[in-house]
């Protein structure tokens, strides 16, 4: 057995059921245990993101805007796995994959919201006056042992900045690359240049010059792609009910659709819960905690708002745009189809012949464009993520720069070479640096839980003083009113 067989054995192991039972049973836990807020207060959440005070920068501490920390945040979570991700998804544990999926984006709202929250309230100022955050400051603060929080947090870091090579960059890269090479004919070596070049020029300049860049490009790249896949929608608008149909029932139950048999696919229940659930893990990544690094950066005076705001990065990604693309896949009538050469759609062609089906060659193109912009976004946001955690194991100022040169570098190679290896060796941190952030989300449990009762009784009072303010005024009226009809020579 060779070292590639050795390492997929063990990265089937480390993201297999357990893992996956462990991801969304801790999201299930603390909706549980936080009386399911997360999902009461989603519309609080969205209206806090969209709402002016989002962007504002002089309520509380930090180094960027809570607006800007949800998307740099959203720029390493939607990638690849939206466009590509839904589709494996779908393709192996068919159409009833999409409902798994979602399933599992709703308790980790809990998850996303629990450790971003955490990540506000245990941040620390580095020396060089900018907030560093994140589970490994969690688990070093929060955690009462402090020996064994250390080591958890060290664990943590340590799996996080070698992830970040692999998952977060080398192969974005590589998506990138074969997407303009596919589409545009660009030799892979001009876009792993540009690529490293592009890369380079934004991460120099550190948290403030990566989330100004996430804060332009993933609204608009992330507006656009749905507006594209809701177009295809209006277009083929008379398929939505059967595709919604065969999700809905293939999620619970396959044997009503054709003995749960689509052309080349056969799925089951099982099936589809464990793809659904791994692709949705793999897509909004509650609960592996890299999403708490940035939000440690937000400017913020209280650290369950600032958990909300970053929960509703797990809506956005999930939610809102695996959906529209399941949707327009289930829709098209080309999941289980082959191509021209007789080989199933699955992965990026199967998302490509869902929108061709409505768009023509544009919808090919749209797809194209779509994963080279949601992946390029995902390097620099895993780059701020894998610095962060490099400069906890080493604050040294020079070797930072040269790790975020060294991530700029290796893009190219991620770009211009196929590194299975690599990639599965951080295939495998990335399920390793979810173990030690979920045991002290488990372990924290309690003071999340204090700080969201907190934060409720705030605004129950909040909302109280509004109420006897608006009482106040009407009050003041009603006098004046009864003034002026008793006195109606006032009115001259």
């Amino acid at each position: 057995m060779d070292l590639k067989e050795i390492l997929s054995m063990i990265d089937d192991l480390v993201w297999g059921p357990a893992m996956l039972f462990l991801l969304v049973g801790t999201g299930v836990f603390l909706t549980v245990r936080l009386h399911f807020l997360p999902w009461r207060n989603l519309g609080f959440a969205l209206k806090s993101v969209l709402g002016r005070d989002a962007r504002k920068t002089d309520v509380g501490h930090g180094d960027v805007s809570p607006f800007a920390s949800l998307c740099t945040a959203l720029a390493a979570t939607i990638g690849t796995g939206n466009i590509v991700g839904v589709a494996t998804a779908m393709f192996a544990g068919g159409p009833g994959a999409l409902v798994w999926m979602e399933i599992s984006a709703l308790f980790g709202l809990s998850s996303k919201f629990a450790e971003c929250m955490l990540a506000v309230k245990f941040r620390e100022r580095n020396d060089h006056g900018e907030m560093a955050g994140g589970p490994m400051y969690t688990m070093k603060n929060g955690i009462s042992h402090k020996r064994f929080g250390a080591g958890l947090g060290f664990a943590f870091a340590l799996f996080t900045s070698i992830a970040a090579f692999g998952i977060g960059n080398m192969t974005q890269a590589n998506s990138i690359s074969s997407a303009l090479h596919t589409s545009f004919s660009v030799p892979t070596w001009i876009a792993g240049l540009v690529i490293t070049v592009l890369v380079l020029l934004i991460v120099v300049g550190g948290i403030k010059s990566i989330s100004s860049v996430s804060s332009v490009v993933v609204p608009i790249m992330a507006l656009a792609y749905v507006i594209a896949g809701v177009i295809c929608l209006v277009i083929g608008w008379k398929n939505i009910p059967s595709g919604i149909y065969q999700i809905f029932v293939m999620a619970f139950h396959p044997q009503a659709v054709g003995g749960g048999i689509m052309g080349a696919i056969t799925v089951s229940v099982m099936n589809a819960m464990r793809f659904g659930v791994a692709r949705g893990c793999f897509s909004n990544e509650a609960g592996l905690g890299s999403a708490a690094i940035t939000a440690a950066a937000a400017t913020t005076d209280d650290p369950v708002k600032q958990g909300y705001i970053n929960m509703t990065g797990t809506f956005f990604d999930t939610i809102v745009v695996c959906t529209v693309t399941g949707l327009v896949i289930a829709s098209s009538g080309v999941l289980g189809m082959s191509g021209a050469d007789g080989v199933p759609y699955q992965g990026v062609a199967l998302t490509m012949a869902a929108f061709s089906t409505y768009l023509g060659p544009v919808g090919g193109y749209i797809i194209s464009i779509g994963i080279v912009l949601f992946a390029f976004s995902t390097i620099i946001g895993w780059e701020y993520h894998g610095e962060k955690a490099f400069e906890y194991i080493c604050s040294n100022r020079r070797a930072i720069m040269v790790y975020r040169v060294l991530f700029a570098l290796v893009a190219f190679i991620g770009a211009t070479q196929t590194l299975d290896i690599v990639w599965s060796i951080s295939d495998i941190a990335n399920a390793l640096m979810a173990i030690p952030n979920l045991l002290s989300l488990l372990l924290l449990s309690g003071v999340v839980f204090e700080e969201v009762k907190r934060f409720e009784e705030e605004k129950r009072e909040a909302v109280g003083e509004d109420a006897s303010e608006e009482d106040a005024a009407a009050e003041g009226r009603d006098s004046k009113e009864q003034e002026l009809l008793i006195e109606p020579e006032l009115w001259k």
